[in-house]
């Protein structure tokens, strides 16, 4: 595979580009740059991938904070649902033209979006979906981690009945010894210092089902799953609220300033 990392650290990016190759001493690896936490910027990658003029079979949706202090992104957005949800929405809408083409009858093109077993506790406040009469870090990122789950259930009703050799599926990755938890309070850093090694995963280990998803023969042409240690399980009950789904999509469309989907999915 070609593979174009997406991040907002050029020197990460970079790094992980470097190891990559050296690792498997091949050059079809390179990094673009993406804030997911500014609409702009997210257009701006669309463009100059879209200049590379290649196939897109594989989206992953990966970027996210955790608990983070109540802030706001470039649009005005609370910070988790901005970057953690808006931000793959758009994403993915701007690029769901190329992963059709990309798409065949044999090998459908994949969607494959992080969530967290966070969303079993997640609530969805439509009326307030930028958590303003009330900011709790913890409920800010289960309410994005739930509507991450949402937005995939409803691509892949949309995709279906168009005809659409996409699928969309939603990931839980499990809990992974990775920077995410920098914001916690220093009593739970200090438990997880001490423990990472018995109760967390490894970042390869937290990558396997996103991997599984991504190239698995066995999940070819399956759509609207929720996968976890490579296996399909259920999500919470409210993800599967159709008319929730709908209203979200529309919501976050008018958010982001695109059309509903009639124009941009249909």
């Amino acid at each position: 595979m070609h593979v174009i990392i997406a991040g907002n650290s050029e020197s990460e990016g970079q790094e992980a580009v470097r190891k990559i190759q050296e690792e498997t001493l091949t050059g079809k690896v390179e990094f673009l740059y993406c804030d997911l936490a500014s609409m702009k910027s997210i257009r701006q990658f669309v463009q100059r991938f879209r200049a590379k003029d290649c196939p897109l079979h594989v989206l992953v949706n990966n970027a996210g904070v955790m608990l983070v202090p109540e802030r706001k992104t470039e649009d005005g957005f609370e910070e988790h649902f901005g970057l953690n949800y808006l931000g793959h929405f758009l994403l993915t809408n701007l690029l769901l033209d190329m992963l059709k083409q990309s798409g065949t009858h044999s090998h459908s093109a994949r969607i494959i979006t992080v969530s967290s077993a966070t969303h079993y506790v997640g609530k969805l406040h439509l009326n307030d979906l930028q958590s303003r009469c009330s900011y709790s870090p913890h409920g800010a990122y289960a309410q994005s981690k739930l509507a991450l789950v949402l937005f995939t259930y409803r691509l892949q009703h949309l995709l279906t009945a168009n005809g659409s050799h996409v699928t969309a599926n939603v990931v839980d990755p499990g809990v992974v010894n990775t920077e995410l938890y920098k914001h916690v309070f220093w009593v739970v850093k200090v438990a997880k210092w001490m423990t990472a090694w018995l109760f967390f995963k490894t970042p390869e280990e937290g990558a396997s089902t996103t991997i599984y998803a991504a190239v698995s023969p066995e999940m070819e042409g399956a759509g609207g799953c929720y996968l976890y240690n490579e296996e399909r399980t259920k999500s919470a009950d409210v993800a599967y609220d159709e008319e929730l789904q709908r209203r979200l999509w529309t919501e976050s469309c008018k958010m982001v300033g695109i059309s509903d989907e009639s124009s941009r999915v249909l």
